[in-house]
């Protein structure tokens, strides 16, 4: 009888990732990114870049890193903000996808990140979606000055996800099923606030498994140009309280609940009784409003921004 050879058997214990990245005239940092991708202990992975129309010489980074024998697949991004590159990118996968990464232009990946990752899910049943996402080292420009990010205490959940994203899309891997379920419903989502937020509301509403490790596994580059960045410390709840006080934060909930309600029927039946509960909630009379919005249970990580959760609740601005 044959036996299988060696390749043929990594092959069974080596999942396939295609890392989706998003890129905008990233050239300053992007090449330290794809040499973190190429240094994984994971070999088995292809790259699918969608460049928004850059200025700079990203395309031309992306195009030698493919020269240097890297599997590299580059396309046209639809030039409305790196949330909907992403999502063009989520829409490219195939039926057959199979694990799935998200990858920023300007970090740079620790060498175990995609290896780390797939062993936390390597256990999970294959037709159960799941999600595993990480802490970061935030840095500085020059990657010095690492600093932890802020840990997730509490579970992660649908009630968490409504209102607050813990999954950091630098960090998230996909098992296959998550990826087809989150490739299917980006295909009637419509406009999102953030990918990754969305991604973490979709899953978890569908009842997906999420992993969240507590060990960083990149270095998250802060500097002028990023989208959104760390969001940690006392400017950044600051800025919070400043979005939540103007509206923004109702307005984001108003993109958010349209999107979900498109995918509504991949939700559980509690999880879509919690959103049709929140949405309710929103626009109640204010006595109302309490009761309803209190018997949801929904949460964020600290208690302190879960109390801001409710002032914004209490003046209409959730």
């Amino acid at each position: 009888m044959a036996t299988q050879s060696e390749p043929a058997r990594a092959q069974l214990t080596s999942p396939h990732v295609s890392i989706l990245c998003a890129t905008y005239n990233g050239a300053l940092y992007l090449r330290q990114q794809l040499d973190s991708i190429a240094a994984q202990t994971h070999h088995n992975w292809s790259l699918l870049v969608s460049d928004d129309k850059s200025s700079d010489d990203s395309r031309k980074i992306i195009t030698e890193f493919r020269e240097e024998g890297h599997d590299v697949a580059l396309f046209d991004g639809p030039c409305s903000g790196g949330t909907a590159n992403f999502m063009s990118l989520i829409a490219r996968l195939p039926d057959n996808t199979d694990w799935v990464a998200f990858c920023d232009q300007d970090d740079v990946w620790l060498d175990n990140k995609l290896e780390r990752g797939i062993a936390a899910l390597a256990d999970i049943p294959p037709d159960q979606p799941a999600l595993y996402c990480s802490r970061t080292w935030v840095t500085d420009v020059a990657l010095e000055g690492r600093k932890i990010s802020a840990p997730r205490p509490r579970p992660a959940s649908f009630r968490n996800a409504l209102i607050q994203n813990i999954a950091s899309g630098n960090t998230i891997l996909l098992n296959p099923a998550a990826a087809r379920l989150i490739r299917d419903a980006a295909m009637e989502a419509g406009p999102v606030v953030v990918h990754d937020w969305w991604v973490y509301q979709v899953l978890t509403g569908a009842g997906s498994i999420i992993v969240h490790d507590e060990s960083p596994t990149l270095l998250y580059r802060q500097h002028s140009a990023n989208s959104i960045g760390a969001n940690d410390g006392v400017m950044a709840k600051i800025w919070r309280i400043g979005m939540i006080l103007s509206g923004e934060f109702r307005q984001w909930n108003d993109t958010n609940l349209a999107a979900l309600g498109r995918s509504a029927h991949r939700l559980t039946p509690e999880n879509r009784a919690i959103l049709e509960g929140f949405s309710a909630a929103r626009d109640a009379p204010a006595p109302l409003r309490i009761k309803k919005f209190g018997g949801l249970g929904l949460y964020r990580q600290t208690r302190s921004s879960t109390l801001a959760l409710w002032i914004s609740m209490l003046f209409g601005k959730l």
